[in-house]
């Protein structure tokens, strides 16, 4: 009986070890709620169906329903493609619309987003609808681990300020290599990689700026 329990405890650690997509299981429930919600909303606003919307993110239709029904958590790469398909800011789609004149977004209430593998984080570091213009995020990548980001809207910027370890930038064919107190920017609307190739943790700081 008591190896029995030792084995249940085992597998109930192992669980609860493994990384999921949009943080722990109730910061991942609450996001999923938000992002059906929103995603649902926008879409009809702009009088879009699930086929409109299919062809303008390439996420397949069947995708999209199974998120706006709550059926599944999206990917970070998915949620992007999403934004750009309903041509919205990302914060809008992850986040509650901010209230009143003065915003808090504590440490702990802010909803990790991480990459499938778990080697890749994402943290708001503003409150969600403060700028429809600007975007700010603490990015941490693993040692030896890389992050492909989706295009997004054309014309959106992004900075990126190295806080910690080291960064292999890829922007189209062109590699940057950089270390802590360097910073980047460059035009997002394309394909990009971020690049930990050292051998801890690195941190950076992500701005996002979209077009007027």
């Amino acid at each position: 009986m008591a190896s029995k329990r030792a084995a249940a405890a085992s597998s109930d650690a192992t669980k609860r070890a493994e990384p999921l997509t949009l943080g722990d299981e109730v910061g991942a429930a609450e996001l999923g709620r938000r992002v059906a919600e929103n995603l649902r909303h926008r879409r009809k606003v702009r009088g879009m169906s699930l086929d409109d919307l299919a062809k303008a993110s390439g996420v397949s239709r069947a995708a999209l329903s199974q998120i706006e029904t709550c059926k599944t958590n999206p990917t970070v790469g998915l949620l992007w493609k999403i934004a750009v398909g309903l041509g919205i800011p990302f914060a809008e789609l992850i986040g509650a619309p901010a209230s009143g004149s003065v915003s808090v977004l504590r440490r702990g209430d802010a909803q990790l987003l991480r990459s499938t593998d778990g080697r890749f984080e994402s943290r708001p570091l503003a409150p969600a609808g403060v700028s429809p213009l600007v975007e700010a995020y603490e990015l941490r990548v693993h040692a030896r681990s890389s992050h492909r980001a989706e295009a997004h809207a054309p014309g959106t910027r992004e900075i990126v300020i190295v806080l910690s370890g080291v960064l292999k930038m890829r922007v189209d064919d062109e590699i940057y290599d950089l270390g802590p107190g360097d910073s980047i920017a460059f035009v997002a609307d394309r394909p990009h990689v971020y690049e930990n190739p050292g051998g801890a943790e690195a941190r950076y700081h992500n701005l996002i700026i979209y077009e007027r």
